[in-house]
């Protein structure tokens, strides 16, 4: 029986953030990643992002950013449709990804879910698409870079209490999942259900040992101690994989 006395946790509010990246289809996502849109409350389009979002069927109800992507005529049709429009300076500090995931979180979002952040023209973006999961605004926040090939979430430790923090990596058996840390060295990983295990190890900045482990179970998982470890999932099994970390 419940306590009456204990609130129930909050609702999840899950935001679409549509960067102005590669992005795929919608069935593309959806076969990959069966569920990825499960339980949308907002969709937010990041400059360019409006058309990318309209191209996969999804319906921005807000835009951010300079709008020094998007064609006049695009952000004349987002306003005459009513869609919110927060606009910002071209001189700014913030990418427009950066000012949507902000945005996001601001407006109640427990969980993020980002698309065109990992692809496009320019590597410097997609790094800098990466680096945002570890914006100090976003903590307590889950996001995830989305593609049709790549899952992309940050394991930051320790938790409250000093607690060791755990990640569930649902998924097809075979396919790869990267372990790399980020801005520094982590300590105290253990993983599950993962062909190449580490049991309460380190992963350093520098080798690339963490690179190319294999799942072998569905319901696999990492456990982190201290630091912030970059998880990176494909989600097939690529042809030809024979080796590991």
């Amino acid at each position: 029986m419940s306590d009456p006395h204990v609130l129930p946790p909050p609702p999840i509010r899950h935001a679409i953030v549509v960067a102005d990246g590669d992005v795929p289809s919608r069935a593309a996502l959806d076969a990959a990643w069966p569920g990825w849109d499960s339980g949308v409350t907002d969709v937010l389009a990041a400059d360019g992002g409006f058309v990318q979002a309209r191209s996969m069927g999804l319906e921005p109800t807000l835009l951010v950013g300079d709008m020094d992507s998007l064609a006049p005529g695009s952000l004349a049709a987002a306003e005459a449709e009513g869609i919110e429009v927060l606009r910002a300076p071209a001189d700014k500090d913030e990418s427009d990804t950066e000012l949507a995931l902000l945005e996001a979180v601001r407006r109640g979002a427990t969980r993020v879910t980002v698309l065109g952040a990992l692809g496009g023209p320019r590597v410097d973006h997609a790094l800098a698409n990466v680096w945002l999961l570890a914006h100090p605004g976003l903590a307590g926040v889950d996001v995830t870079l989305l593609d049709a090939r790549s899952r992309v979430v940050l394991v930051s430790a320790p938790g409250p209490d000093d607690a060791r923090v755990r990640r569930l990596l649902p998924g097809p058996p075979g396919a790869v999942v990267s372990l790399l840390p980020l801005g520094g060295d982590v300590s105290g990983i253990t993983t599950e259900g993962l062909r190449y295990p580490l049991r309460d190890e380190p992963l350093v900045t520098g080798p690339a040992r963490g690179l190319s482990n294999v799942r072998v179970a569905p319901d696999a998982a990492v456990t982190v101690r201290r630091g912030r470890l970059l998880v990176v999932e494909s989600a097939t099994a690529p042809a030809g994989l024979s080796s590991g970390t």
